[in-house]
């Protein structure tokens, strides 16, 4: 008799949960990157399937030799790429960790959910299903969706993850929720609506309740990445000289032509909800940090990370990368509250990644935290820490928030998906890796310095690529994200002029 999702997740065993679990670890693991999001708001991401490989650090679980991975692609991964990773790991032989790594995919490089061609393909989950060890397999995912709920009921494999039932602790309407019940400090904001004459409604009872607000945030409930989001300058409607109704008026013909990078944001508002938020203005000094945890079988939280958040994009919500870890001044203030959201999803039966999203202003000397939103999946952020992991034996120290290697030396990095320049186009992952050898960019153990690369497939046909730079200080990580950067694009320029190809001359 089939089980069910909740029946299967009872299956999870605490250990599984944990990327180095010390050698003792017996199981298999089935990775299905899957990008199982609003596609609407995916198409705005360039060589969105080929986003698949940033999970391909998540083979750091490979390092116990009891673990075996099954990694699945929309598009098969070249040997290179696969190997660049496994290469990173210390303490394993590349050889015996590719003896337990399985790779398959289902050819087809459409902009498709991963999962959802999956289960259209019942002969290629059955070989899948075939290699997993009974009772002691398991499903990681990019996110938790329906999509992923079914591949789970289907394989009778349970999933690690968050139970999309859960789903609304991930909205920005949960989040909320979540902020107010645990005492974390967040902006004021409206309720949930669904159509426009009451999202003009809610933007007014805002600015009545906060007369000084110059400025508001209309958030898609489940927007992605800030594509969801969009910012209303309340200053040229002149609110305090009019009437209620005429602010109300005021705000619906403001709101008619707002700008949301998401297409078709009101059809969207109609099926999930918005809701508007107040912009949090003042202070000397603005950032975007964010804390990072995991939910173990069993409900125990740990703290994986802390980032300041690289934001652009024509409103500036945009997520383009990270650095690691967040500023000295409130990291520990964000662990604090990253512990207490943690618990508290715990308590409601959450499962694996989450992260919690911040706004950090300096007002007067010091540091004022508010809550944006909480994010119960992997992110941007995830595969940066997976990286750190995966190159180093080291740990974070909860006393600090810093990441120690062995030696006791801090490690930091500066991450990004999107190096994008017109130099790099064309180049393939074997031009990639010669260059990063010929320029000494590549990530040296001994140094504690370097970087490692991922979107790999997007580089030939889109001129972008990703990668984490790591230091021995912030300064240092930063410094090898500019040189790394600088060194590949003059690189590739010289290529693409006709100079010869590193390693090329007379043989």
């Amino acid at each position: 008799m089939a089980l069910s999702f909740q029946k299967l997740q009872a299956q999870l065993q605490p250990g599984w949960g944990c990327e180095q679990s010390g050698g003792s670890g017996q199981f298999d693991v089935l990775v299905v990157p899957s990008l199982s999001m609003d596609q609407a708001l995916m198409a705005l991401v360039t060589g969105a399937h080929h986003y698949e490989e940033r999970q391909l650090f998540s083979l750091i679980r490979l390092r116990d030799p009891g673990v075996r991975a099954i990694y699945v692609t929309s598009k098969l991964l070249p040997e290179l790429v696969v190997d660049a990773v496994l290469e990173l790991m210390p303490g394993v032989p590349t050889s015996h960790a590719r003896r337990r790594l399985h790779l398959f995919d289902t050819d087809d490089a459409s902009n498709r959910p991963l999962t959802e061609k999956l289960l259209e393909r019942p002969a290629l989950l059955k070989r899948i299903r075939d290699l997993l060890r009974p009772g002691r397999s398991f499903i990681s995912c990019f996110v938790v969706t329906e999509l992923e709920k079914r591949l789970s009921e289907q394989l009778q494999v349970p999933l690690l993850g968050t139970d999309p039932a859960l789903g609304y602790w991930g909205s920005k309407a949960g989040s909320r929720a979540l902020f107010e019940r645990c005492g974390v400090p967040h902006p004021p904001g409206s309720a949930l609506v669904h159509n426009p004459e009451d999202l003009a409604e809610v933007a007014a009872e805002l600015w009545e309740a906060h007369p000084r607000l110059r400025r508001c945030v209309v958030k898609l409930n489940e927007g992605v990445s800030g594509e969801g989001n969009a910012t209303l300058n309340l200053e040229p409607l002149a609110l305090a000289g009019r009437s209620a109704r005429e602010r109300r008026q005021a705000l619906a013909a403001a709101l008619a032509q707002l700008p949301m990078p998401a297409k078709g944001w009101r059809e969207l508002m109609a099926q999930q909800g918005a809701l508007v938020e107040a912009w949090l203005e003042g202070g000397d000094t603005l950032s975007s940090p964010s804390v990072q945890g995991t939910i173990h079988p069993g409900g125990r939280v740990e703290l994986v990370s802390t980032h300041e958040q690289i934001l652009g994009g024509a409103g500036g919500q945009t997520y383009l990368g990270c650095r690691f870890p967040a500023d000295d001044d409130y990291r520990l203030e964000l662990m604090h509250h990253g512990e207490a959201v943690g618990q508290a999803l715990a308590s409601e039966g959450a499962l694996e990644r989450y992260a919690v999203d911040f706004i950090a202003r300096r007002i007067e000397g010091r540091w004022d935290l508010q809550a944006i939103e909480v994010n119960l999946r992997q992110g941007g952020t995830t595969h940066p820490t997976m990286a750190l992991r995966a190159i180093t034996t080291g740990e974070l120290d909860p006393a600090t928030g810093l990441f120690l290697a062995p030696t006791g030396q801090p490690v930091y990095y500066s991450a990004t998906d999107n190096l994008t320049h017109p130099q790099l186009r064309g180049l393939l992952p074997a031009d990639l890796i010669d260059i990063v050898a010929e320029a000494d960019l590549h990530y040296d153990p001994a140094r504690l310095r370097g970087s490692v690369f991922h979107l790999l497939g997007c580089l030939s046909e889109y001129g972008k690529l990703g990668m984490t730079c790591f230091g021995r200080s912030s300064a240092e990580a930063e410094a090898v994200y500019r040189a790394t950067a600088d060194g590949l694009i003059a690189r590739a320029s010289d290529l693409q002029a006709g100079s010869p190809a590193p390693g090329s001359g007379p043989g």
